[in-house]
């Protein structure tokens, strides 16, 4: 090696030896009689140090010429500092330098390479190798390479196979648009990237392979957000002979190994089970953050026939009470009345009832009500006195949703959600099916191979809207880390929800005719689970975002601005694939 220490590795206990140090320059500080370098490594900083009438002249020239982000190695004596730092672990020491050899020097980067740099976030992913030097991404790379290494080392214990599939698939709709691949040896046809391994995992249960495991990746060709990529990374499960109670169960053992290793102290709260029934009534959506108590009451009975056009008009009125927060100023109220009516929130309007601690109700809509049905308003909303309620109203689905956002922008203005909590709960009962207006046909919830719940059954040829799946999703803090569900393993019920969903058997059979079969050579009954690995490790640090997780991430467009990708390909090439643009 070229080096006998890293740059975060020396304390007090190395006073006196010496030692060979190599990493990039991050700082120099020159005041004359005496020069600073902070040189950094992936492991941390040390500071080295130069001083006139101890290190030779030459020396301090050289050093006087190195620039930010040059790569060196240097040799000399470690000695305790004079002004420590306590920021840094080796903040009680320095190297006194003896020699120093330039490795290669540095172009000046165009952002600062500090924790804290003064580079946007499309710059430093055009950059994302001068980037992934900071210490903030090292730590995010070194807590994914953790989680990793935790997943497998706790589903070998319990006798997980990990098994790697196929990349170059046939396209089967699963959901999401296919990345496709052309095959030059076989023109006109293509591959498809995987959405998932699940047709692969489903046959390594046909193939005798009870428990199967696979760090995944995965490609979907859908919009983008802060927590979606085009290519990503799943924990990737499936269990044969498993009820849907075994497999949350080997879940949260997983989770919990994971945490207790990189979160000793976590305030992970047992895991919980709401239907999602439950959860769309009382929070707007199927993935509730649960770190704090506000839901919904519905209210349509109670406020309507009062000649108030908004409530009057509407099919469903949702109230929810705010504790404590009937002070909240009228700039305040319009401050939330302006985000619901933003459009990815979709409300009309927004009514408030204050109830202050002295009783009195004063509210947006004063001139349609009395006193009297207000202050009933608030005790169907088991409000008290200092409560503030908020209503919003329209179609069900929709105010459901706007209440939702609305709840959780609540609760970052009041410090409720705590990140130093983990609140898990499994969502259950999901329908299996919901109709799609846009393709006038019905659509899968999870994905076509979820098998219904047996005891509605029956309603798959009547009302299967209805029909409840065997899928559980697992949220944490308002995040879905994980969904799966048990699976169809019996060809004739496949057929039927491939049916339902609109594929004949013809089309079912040149979709998924090598799965079919399958199902007809002794399937067992099985299902699985699958987390986002990406999205898991940004729960753990706190984040929303997943792209400081992913070591060369996709920008909101779908584009990679480092390496320029996607981008045309040579003429010649695609002619031996035999495409025409």
């Amino acid at each position: 090696m070229l080096r006998t220490h890293t740059c975060g590795e020396l304390r007090l206990s190395h006073v006196g030896q010496e030692v060979t140090l190599c990493g990039w320059v991050q700082t120099l500080r020159d005041k004359g009689h005496m020069i600073w370098v902070d040189l950094r490594d992936r492991y941390g900083i040390t500071q080295l140090i130069c001083q006139e009438g101890v290190t030779p002249p030459e020396l301090i020239r050289q050093v006087q010429g190195l620039g930010r982000e040059y790569v060196i190695q240097v040799r000399g004596c470690v000695v305790e500092r004079v002004s420590k730092n306590e920021h840094i672990p080796t903040g009680d020491i320095e190297v006194q330098v003896q020699a120093c050899t330039l490795l290669n020097t540095s172009q000046t980067p165009p952002f600062l390479v500090a924790d804290t740099t003064d580079g946007g976030e499309e710059l430093r992913m055009q950059y994302r190798y001068l980037d992934l030097r900071r210490a903030p991404l090292q730590a995010n790379l070194l807590l994914r390479h953790q989680v990793m290494q935790h997943t497998r080392a706790y589903l070998a214990q319990h006798q997980f196979l990990e098994i790697e599939t196929p990349l170059l698939i046939k396209s089967t709709p699963e959901g999401a648009r296919d990345f496709v691949v052309p095959s030059r040896m076989h023109p006109k046809h293509f591959y498809a990237l995987p959405q998932s391994p699940q047709l692969f995992k489903q046959l390594l249960m046909v193939a005798g392979v009870d428990r199967y495991y696979q760090l995944a990746r995965c490609f979907r060709d859908e919009d983008l957000r802060a927590d979606r990529q085009p290519e990503f990374t799943q924990i990737d499960c499936e269990m044969a002979f498993a009820t849907p109670q075994d497999i949350q169960h080997m879940t949260e053992g997983l989770i919990e190994y994971i945490f207790s290793h990189i979160h000793p102290r976590a305030a992970l709260q047992p895991f919980r089970h709401m239907t999602y029934t439950e959860a769309m009534q009382r929070y707007g959506t199927d993935k509730p953050d649960l770190r704090f108590d506000l839901s919904f009451v519905e209210l349509t009975p109670h406020v309507q026939a009062q000649g108030c056009p908004l409530l009057d008009t509407a099919e469903l009125v949702l109230g929810m009470r705010i504790p404590a927060c009937a002070h909240y100023t009228r700039k305040q109220l319009d401050a939330l009345a302006a985000f619901v009516k933003q459009p990815d929130v979709g409300a009309s309007g927004l009514i408030y009832v204050k109830y202050d601690t002295q009783g009195h109700l004063k509210s947006s809509v004063d001139k349609f009500y009395t006193p009297q049905q207000l202050l009933a308003w608030m005790q169907t909303m088991q409000a008290v006195q200092g409560d503030l309620v908020l209503l919003l109203a329209g179609d069900p689905m929709s105010t459901r949703q706007a209440m939702g956002k609305l709840r959780l922008q609540l609760g970052d203005d009041l410090g409720l959600r705590d990140k130093s909590q983990w609140v898990p709960v499994w969502i259950v009962d999901f329908p299996l099916v919901e109709w799609d207006t846009a393709t006038g046909r019905y659509q899968s919830l999870h994905h076509p191979f979820t098998a219904p719940q047996i005891a509605d059954i029956p309603l798959l040829h009547t009302e299967p809207t209805r029909v409840r799946a065997h899928a559980y999703d697992l949220v944490i803090n308002g995040f879905e880390i994980g969904g799966g569900s048990i699976r169809i393993h019996q060809r004739q019920l496949q057929e039927q929800i491939l049916g339902l969903l609109g594929l004949d058997k013809q089309e079912a059979d040149q979709q998924f005719g090598f799965f079919m079969e399958a199902l007809d050579h002794g399937a067992p009954p099985h299902g699985g689970i699958a987390f986002g690995l990406d999205r898991l490790c940004a729960l753990l640090k706190g984040e929303e975002a997943i792209r400081p997780f992913i070591a060369f991430p996709k920008n909101n467009a779908g584009r990679d601005v480092m390496a320029q990708a996607p981008a045309p390909i040579a003429a010649e090439q695609l002619h031996t694939l035999g495409i025409k643009m």
